[in-house]
């Protein structure tokens, strides 16, 4: 059998393969296994034989894999055939594979260390014979091969030399320091345990919340400028979270000389009154009449609490709870807004005290 013809076919058989999906790098654990031939070196005067592995291995980075081995073959004698000749051994290889991220074949470079043991029988002129010689020796491992990944399992194939450093084994009575044999095999890995799974990311932390983010009360001022925590839903609410009172402007509901009677332009007045207080549930008002310093007082108290009542029936007719309202409650002409100091006519008739007022409580 022509040697090299037998390697090139080897390499260049599986070289065809196409190539498929991206490789990521799995460092999971795998067994090997292969079978090949042992082309044994000539001075041992033994036959090219059969030669088995089984190994077990792992990738440390994408590119470099650490393996040991297991290797047996048994030749014949060449001079006789019925004479035993075994080899068995194990060595530890390192692979350094010239692979890309996006290939599924790569070439590798082998290198080891290994213990080889072998085990003959020999001829001698003496009625024991055949003689057994059995003994140990140091071997290195040199190859090139090719990885294809098809997944779980990967294919390979190899060619490499075992030098066992030998020098107890003789031959036709010379002695030898060393033995190479030259092995052309095609294997398979199988990589063992779960397919491995991209890392996660982890999620990106949660800002952390400050009293600048947070309203407990949801009056729509942070804690940190919150001088009031725990408004009541209703109230009207400041720049710095506290209640502020609510005005309610009536300006402009005033009567007629000595009338009790809503005129249209105070009726469009009210109307807004009346929505601010449904807007704001928790807004309590006093009703409250005023009048010009016309007249006598006693006239004019009465005529006060008829105009308080009018506004008051108003707004209670119109959707506001009377239990909101306090009055209706007339004061005559004791709180003018302007003091003309004098109950002569025409001066007495003064517009804006003829008014009826709603005094947040």
């Amino acid at each position: 059998m022509n040697k090299k013809l037998l390697c090139a076919a080897l390499l260049g058989g599986l070289g065809l393969a196409q190539a498929a999906s991206a490789q990521e790098f799995d460092d999971r654990w795998y067994v090997s296994g292969s079978t090949g031939v042992n082309f044994q070196d000539s001075n041992r005067n033994t036959e090219d034989t059969l030669a088995l592995t089984l190994g077990f291995g792992k990738f440390l980075t994408p590119r470099f894999s650490l393996e040991t081995e297991l290797n047996y073959q048994n030749p014949g004698k060449t001079a006789n055939p019925n004479l035993l000749w075994s080899q068995y051994g194990v060595s530890l290889d390192g692979r350094y594979h010239f692979r890309n991220a996006d290939s599924k074949w790569w070439p590798y470079l082998r290198g080891g260390l290994g213990w080889q043991r072998h085990e003959e029988e020999f001829i001698v002129p003496l009625p024991t014979s055949p003689w057994k010689h059995k003994d140990s020796n140091l071997a290195v491992n040199l190859g090139a091969g090719l990885q294809f990944d098809f997944g779980r399992m990967n294919l390979r194939t190899e060619v490499g030399t075992r030098v066992d450093f030998d020098d107890q084994q003789a031959n036709n009575g010379k002695q030898y320091n060393q033995f190479t044999d030259l092995l052309a095999s095609v294997g398979m890995t199988l990589a063992l345990g779960p397919e491995p799974v991209a890392p996660v990311a982890p999620a990106p932390a949660a800002p952390q919340q400050t009293c600048a983010d947070m309203d407990d009360d949801g009056d729509g001022v942070n804690n940190c400028n919150d001088k009031c925590p725990g408004s009541q839903a209703g109230q009207t609410i400041g720049p710095d979270g506290c209640p502020v009172p609510v005005s309610i402007d009536l300006k402009g509901v005033n009567f007629d000389f000595d009338k009790a009677t809503l005129r249209p332009d105070a009726v469009a007045i009210l109307n807004e009154a009346t929505e601010i207080l449904k807007r704001y549930p928790e807004l309590k008002v006093e009703v409250a009449g005023h009048t010009d310093q016309c007249g006598k007082e006693g006239y004019n108290q009465k005529l006060s609490e008829r105009r308080a009542k009018t506004v008051y029936d108003f707004l209670t007719s119109n959707g506001v709870d009377a239990s909101r309202l306090a009055g209706p409650n007339g004061y005559g002409f004791s709180r003018p807004l302007e003091d003309k100091g004098t109950n002569k006519l025409p001066q007495c008739k003064s517009e804006i005290n003829r008014r009826t007022e709603l005094n947040s409580k």
